[in-house]
């Protein structure tokens, strides 16, 4: 691959994953008007609901062809019923703690994901940092440990969504099936026990449709496009960029999610959150500088 090559594939790399995490970032605008319906029922009808809209996608596209010898390989079926998993706890953690006046604390969850990701890069993928890159990792890792002076009491959620995701994209990373593939794998394997939970609440005349408002069941059937849309769009980033690189743009998604806590829900906001927050954007500035010069060379 030539140098020009390289740079058009990075650029829509960074394009790709930084439309995902804008969205992400905006999502507690689409699940908090669907707090009256448990966390358990709404991460069923998400997985559901991406498996038709996925599915769909992939028939359209010419995609089965990729998928058809994904299912006869033992290998690949539990790498992405790993996956799948991850992804389901981090849904399920994410939409809970959204809905339960934990915004400020799912934020700190991704804002300690980049760490993870650089950390695993390093680790397993033989990924290396430049002297500036390193020093941007410094400056969010006091941010993220005065994220953690303002917070009472064990933030589990926060710990849950950031160990989950940083898991799920190092196996995603693994996988040599292309986004829209490895998602349909993920949902198909995922959607025997969602659907089978939902049919449960149906028979018991507990499920949200045909039970709820007109707007929430809007919500509810929306969420397979709603869920699958950013996935495929960063599945499709990931591909194409390092996990440092990944690690970094990922601080869009908390800090709107942190923005939209303090601003708009007005959940407790104490000075350290305040504090971490510069010293967070300052390390994304920092390497988002380095590695605009480093590809530049």
């Amino acid at each position: 691959m030539d140098h020009s090559a390289r740079h058009t594939t990075d650029a829509r790399g960074v394009a790709y994953a930084a439309v995902a995490y804008v969205i992400w970032g905006l999502f507690p605008l689409f699940w908090r008007p669907l707090h009256a319906i448990a966390a358990t029922e709404l991460i069923a009808h998400r997985i559901a609901w991406s498996l038709v809209f996925v599915a769909a996608l992939s028939f359209a596209s010419g995609g089965w062809a990729e998928i058809r010898p994904a299912l006869r390989s033992p290998r690949i079926l539990l790498l992405h019923l790993a996956s799948g998993v991850l992804l389901a706890v981090n849904w399920l953690t994410y939409v809970w703690g959204i809905n339960n006046d934990r915004v400020l604390e799912a934020s700190l969850g991704y804002f300690l994901v980049p760490l993870g990701q650089v950390s695993m890069g390093m680790l397993f993928l033989g990924e290396r940092l430049r002297p500036r890159q390193w020093a941007a990792i410094g400056l969010a890792a006091i941010g993220v440990a005065l994220q953690f002076r303002g917070v009472s009491s064990v933030p589990w959620v926060a710990l849950t969504l950031a160990v989950s995701w940083v898991l799920y994209c190092f196996l995603r990373k693994r996988s040599a099936l292309g986004s829209l593939a490895g998602l349909t794998v993920e949902t198909a394997l995922l959607t025997p026990v969602a659907a089978g939970y939902l049919l449960v609440l149906a028979a018991h005349g507990d499920g949200a449709l045909g039970h709820a408002s007109a707007w929430e069941q809007v919500g509810v059937l929306s969420a397979g496009i709603v869920t699958a849309v950013p996935l495929l769009l960063f599945a499709s980033g990931a591909r194409r960029l390092p996990l440092t690189t990944l690690g970094l743009l990922q601080y869009l998604v908390p800090s709107l999610n942190f923005l939209l806590g303090a601003f708009l829900y007005r959940e407790p906001l104490s000075p350290a959150r305040l504090v971490s927050f510069a010293f967070i954007w300052a390390a994304l500035a920092l390497y988002s500088v380095e590695t605009w010069r480093q590809r530049s060379v």
